[in-house]
This record gives C-alpha cells, structure tokens and sequence, in this order.
C-alpha cells in the first residue's frame, strides 16, 4: 500500500501548492512506513518534485488541454486502483475540492480537506483539519480502507529532502473530457492572489479608485498580489477577481497587508488563515484590529507612502 500525490499544473508547469503537497504526502509516507509517489498531468517540470523526496512521477501524457475534474478522477483512479495506493494527497484549491469528492466515490475513499498536519494516529488515520472559516479545528478519524487528504493551503509548509526522481508514463487514451473550455481570461504582468506570498488589499477608507496607487506601489515594493474589499469590488473600482474575503477569494499567504479595511466578519473569515495580518486603518475601533499581528491606526495616505519609503530605502540596502 502507497501513498500518491496528485499536483496541480497550469500552463504544463507545476503550481506553487505542488511542493507543499509533495512535502506532506513524503512525510506521510514516512510516518506510515509506505512509499510516496506523484502524479502529474503533462508537467514539463515534473522531475523538479525529487527536490521534496518524491522518487517517482507518474507522468500523464494526452491529456485535456485544461483541468477536468471527472476525466482526472477516472485516470487518478485507474492507476490506484492498479497499484496498491490507498492514501491519496492533495491541495485544498479550488480545482482539488472539484476533484477530490469525484474521486472519492470511485475508490470508495473517505475525504478531509484544509487538513493542516500530519495524522496523529494511524488506526485509524486521525488528522487535524481547519474549521468554521479557521476559527476552530476540527479532529477526524478516516475510516475507509482508502482515505483522500486535502492539504490546507500554506498550512504545512514546504520541506526539501531532494533525491533522484524518475519518471513513469501513464497513458491518458480513451478518456473523453466531460467538459469543454471555451475561454480563459487572465491578469497578466503582476502577482496573481493564489500564487502570492504576500497580498496587498485595500477597502473603501482609500475613498475611490484613482488613489489605488497607493495599493499598487506598495504591492510592487514588497512583489505582492493586489486585492480587495467586497464593497470595493461591488462600486467598480476593482474587479471582481480581486475581491478577497469569505464571499470571495480566499487567502492564506505569508503576509496580509489590509489598508483602509474595517474588518466586516466575510473579510475576516476569508483572511484568517494568512500567517501575519497587517492593518493599517484610522478608525482604532475597526474589527480588523482584534484579528491583526500588527497595527497601525493612523491615515493611509500618509502612512502608506511612509512605509513604501521606507521598504524601497531598505531593499536598496540589502
């Protein structure tokens, strides 16, 4: 009995939350005395996941030219049911928690998503998982024979052990796509929120879009995504895909910089996973503060450029 990893690709390259998974599925490998592999679909990087200890890619070749929930179920399925796995690794992104309960009722597997740590017990798997918008954990035992575990995004971490990788085909053949793509429309030239370390966003004490510069310039300093508010997004001064929160997109970065936002309880629910919230706000009532690591209570447009200045000044030094 093994333990496979399926990473997520965009573009035929491995996405960000590929190492992290890859990381988790080698240490559960570990803990349960198994062997880990990885699947991928069409990656041209797929030998990069031998730096996180996977020794073996089942790479996929001929696949849909874009993600397919019920055609990846069928072929992840196919090889597990074929090879002993009984343990299956994922992300918790939006295209994993498409996959994951397709998948589950083809092996007849139980499914935990936003699962922060390693199991704490083996008979049965017993796992930790983020609860009620990551206000609260949650202990669950999986009891089936195969179990399907959703990673939290930015939750366990990314944990180098590199060692030699090789690559196994998988033929893809006579599987048809249950969908069809008609479009995609992207934001190009800038951080993308899920791909982001560090986010940005701003609310309506920026008072309208003409000084979202202040948002923009800061974001450019630190290599950061820009975001939004709901209401924001709601008046048109940005765009929907930018709208973070519980009703939106949510966040789990390294670093949440929150400017001119009150803190309504949607916002706060879709931020709370990020490691450390910054809250720069001149009503020092405002919810967000009880939630933030740090806070400034003080006037974005004199804060905002100060510490823009400040962060250009210091990266000229180092």
């Amino acid at each position: 009995m093994s333990v496979l990893v399926f990473t997520e690709t965009e573009n035929n390259i491995l996405k960000r939350n590929a190492a992290e998974v890859a990381s988790y599925g080698v240490a559960l490998a570990a803990q349960l005395n198994s062997t880990c592999s990885a699947i991928a679909f069409d990656a041209t990087d797929a030998e990069s996941l031998g730096h996180y200890g996977i020794s073996k890619v089942i790479d996929v070749a001929g696949t849909p030219k874009h993600f397919d929930a019920h055609t990846y179920a069928d072929i992840i399925a196919n090889y597990a049911q074929n090879n002993g796995v009984n343990q299956v690794v994922l992300s918790s992104s939006a295209d994993a928690k498409y996959l994951a309960p397709i998948l589950a009722a083809k092996l007849g597997a139980a499914y935990v998503p936003n699962v922060v740590a390693l199991p704490e017990g083996s008979t049965p798997l017993k796992v930790k998982r983020s609860a009620f918008s990551n206000k609260a954990f949650a202990f669950t035992e999986l009891l089936a024979d195969c179990s399907i575990i959703g990673v939290g995004n930015n939750a366990f971490g990314v944990k180098e052990q590199p060692t030699s990788c090789t690559l196994t085909s998988f033929a893809a053949d006579g599987y048809t796509p249950k969908t069809e793509q008609l479009a995609i429309e992207k934001v190009t030239g800038k951080a993308t929120i899920a791909d982001a370390d560090v986010v940005v966003s701003g609310g309506r004490g920026l008072k309208g879009p003409e000084n979202w510069h202040l948002v923009e310039d800061l974001a450019e300093v630190l290599g950061a995504a820009t975001a939004c508010s709901k209401p924001v997004s709601d008046m048109g001064w940005r765009s929907h895909d930018e709208h973070v929160g519980q009703t939106g997109k949510p966040v789990a970065t390294n670093l949440y910089i929150a400017i001119g936002i009150s803190g309504a309880i949607q916002h706060l629910a879709g931020v709370n996973a990020s490691k450390v919230k910054v809250v720069i706000n001149n009503d020092p009532e405002a919810p967000f503060f009880k939630a933030a690591d740090y806070g400034i209570v003080g006037d974005a447009f004199e804060v905002v450029p100060k510490l823009t200045e400040k962060l250009k000044d210091f990266k000229a030094q180092h």
